[in-house]
Order: structure tokens, then sequence, then C-alpha cells
């Protein structure tokens, strides 16, 4: 099919690189090569081996692109992209930027994506700055939080433009109509926030292309109360990152209290099923990765320890992106020509 998605996929980022990404390849490319084309980067002949030990890859539509260099995640982001030509990060992208692929998946370097994104790939022309918005798991299914870490120090007009971003992304890929989109707060009251935010708010209100619900307090986050969470990168991160430490030290607690007697461990047993159906429904892997939301293509961030699983996730993800064409819709409903905001930069 002349009209497949083609989708990147770092094949030497991450923990369990390259045996994960090209499993994770691999279990894509079965489900859904009749919609995508897939192209793993990294040493050719360390690539084709992994994927020689799955049975039938080579009638697969999967392309091994040659790149002999790693970027590692303690490296500078910036160095990194410009003296690792050869790095899987930076052939990937310039096939984004070439127009040879439309969207490109990694467990690797966040900062390097991130700079990669901004310096190869490139904003859509009117676009500020692009966030990084991970789906959260809620008790009632997910929230989209823009900005988890891309942007530390914001505007209000870079707010507004997640807030759109999200709501379309949310909507389109996810498939919530008419997302409720909120920003976050140390109160509900109007009066209440720091200058960012009380500057951010009357204009998000005067927003008519989005389901605007006012404030959210972090607690209330994973209750499910909006579907887009809107923050800068520095609240972003801590929520996030809150998020993640919290939920393990909950299990790790459960766990040990269950184990630690034998009227635990039995009472344990009893509910294995339904402790496992918690631990599932707090498990964001079957939404795939988080994506840089205002490129000129979709670049998918996982987690640094993604197993296949994941991957084959984000490639699912990176297809459903394209052929709902998020990025034109972002580009025709989002990006402020007025703003005259470099590509570019």
């Amino acid at each position: 099919m002349s009209d497949k998605v083609k989708v990147v996929i770092d094949a030497m980022g991450g923990d369990n690189a390259p045996a994960a990404i090209v499993k994770g390849a691999y279990d894509a490319a079965k489900e859904y090569g009749e919609r995508a084309k897939l192209l793993l980067v990294g040493p050719e002949a360390v690539v084709k081996s992994e994927l020689a030990k799955y049975e039938g890859s080579d009638s697969l539509d999967i392309e091994i692109v040659n790149a002999t260099e790693v970027i590692d995640c303690n490296e500078s982001p910036t160095k990194a992209i410009k003296g690792k030509k050869d790095s899987s990060i930076v052939v990937g992208m310039n096939l984004i930027k070439e127009g040879k692929a439309d969207a490109m998946v990694s467990a690797g370097s966040t900062g390097a994506l991130l700079v990669g994104g901004q310096l190869l790939v490139k904003r859509i022309r009117g676009i500020n700055r692009t966030p990084l918005a991970p789906v959260l798991p809620t008790i009632n299914g997910v929230t989209l939080l823009c900005d988890s870490g891309a942007n530390m120090d914001a505007k209000p007009e870079w707010l507004v433009q997640y807030a759109k971003m999200g709501s379309i992304y949310m909507e389109k890929v996810v498939g919530i109509k008419k997302p409720r989109v909120a920003l976050v707060n140390v109160g509900l009251e109007e009066e209440k926030g720091n200058q960012l935010i009380k500057e951010t708010y009357p204009l998000l209100k005067e927003c008519k292309d989005i389901n605007f619900i006012g404030f959210v307090e972090a607690r209330e986050i994973p209750y499910g109360a909006c579907d887009v969470v809107v923050a800068d990168a520095f609240v972003g991160n801590v929520i996030i990152k809150l998020y993640e430490g919290t939920a393990g030290a909950l299990l790790k607690i459960i766990k040990e209290s269950i184990m630690s007697t034998t009227k635990g461990k039995i009472g344990g047993a009893l509910i294995k099923s339904n402790l496992k159906s918690v631990k599932k429904l707090f498990d964001t892997s079957e939404y795939g990765g988080a994506p840089f939301l205002g490129l000129n293509g979709l670049v998918v961030k996982t987690h640094g320890n993604s197993g296949s699983g994941e991957i084959k996730s984000a490639v699912r993800q990176c297809i459903t992106f394209n052929e709902q064409n998020i990025s034109k819709i972002i580009k025709e409903n989002v990006a402020d020509a007025s703003l005259n905001a470099p590509a570019e930069s």
C-alpha cells in the first residue's frame, strides 16, 4: 500500500534495546502491517541478527536503516544531536525531515529527542513550543498531561496552545469526545495562583474550540477530574514523578503487608486476580508513549525501560495520529501565524 504510515523505530534506545525494541517492532509489523511500514534504525548487523530470531520476519514490511552510533542518556542532548550525526536518533529524525517517514518511536534520551525534534523535525510554524504529553492513569481511564518536561518556563500563550493540542489529541487519537480541559492550580478560586496561572486562565476561558472546565487541583487528577491537564513543564514534571513514585510506594506497601503474616498471604492469594486488575488499571503502556505535540512529524517518547508491548502500542499510536491527520489539524486550528514563531528555532 502506497499510503502506509511510515514509522521509524529507534532500535538502540532504552534499557532493553535492542532485544525488546526489535521484538516490539516485529509484533507491530505482524498486526499492523497493512497500515504501516516500519523502519528499524540501528547498527545493521545487530538489528538484522535480532530480527532474524522471529519466524517470518523477512516477509514483514520492516526495513533496517543503518546507524552506527548511539546517544547515551548521560550525554549533553545538544552536543549529542550535533556531534553524533550517525546515531539512531539523528538518522531516524532525518528520515522524518526528508519526508521518508511520518513518525518516530524511541525509548532513548528524552533530552536528545526534544533537541532533535526542535532542530531536525522542527516545530509547525506558529507553534511556540512543543509540550511532552504523557497519559496518566485515573480511576476511570486516562488523562493527558501537557507539559511534563519539555519547557520549564512557559508563557500564557504557550499554555493555551498546549490546551488546544492536547484536546485535539485526546479526541482524535484516544477517542474522547469534547475532552474536558483543566489548568492545574493550588485552588479552584479564580483569584488563586501565580502570575502565569492568573494570566492564562482568562485566555482559556475565551477559547471556544476547547471544553475548558476551569482549574484542577493535583489531588483530583487521579480521580479523573479532567481529560487534559495543562501545566508548565516544571509543575507537570513534579506531578508525573510524584504520581509514579506514589503508585510504586503503595504497591510496595501492599505487597509487604500481605506477605508479612500467614493470614495476609492467604488473603493475598484470594484477591490476587483483583490486585492484578488494579495494577493493569494503572498501566498506561497500552496507550504507547508520550508524544511531543506540535512538530512537523510525530515523535513519541516511550519509557526508558519499555518492553515490546509498549513499543507495539506506540506504533499503533503513530498510525492513528497520522491517519487522523493530527499535524494538519494542529496547523490549521492551533498554530497562530500572527505570533510568527519560526519553525526552525
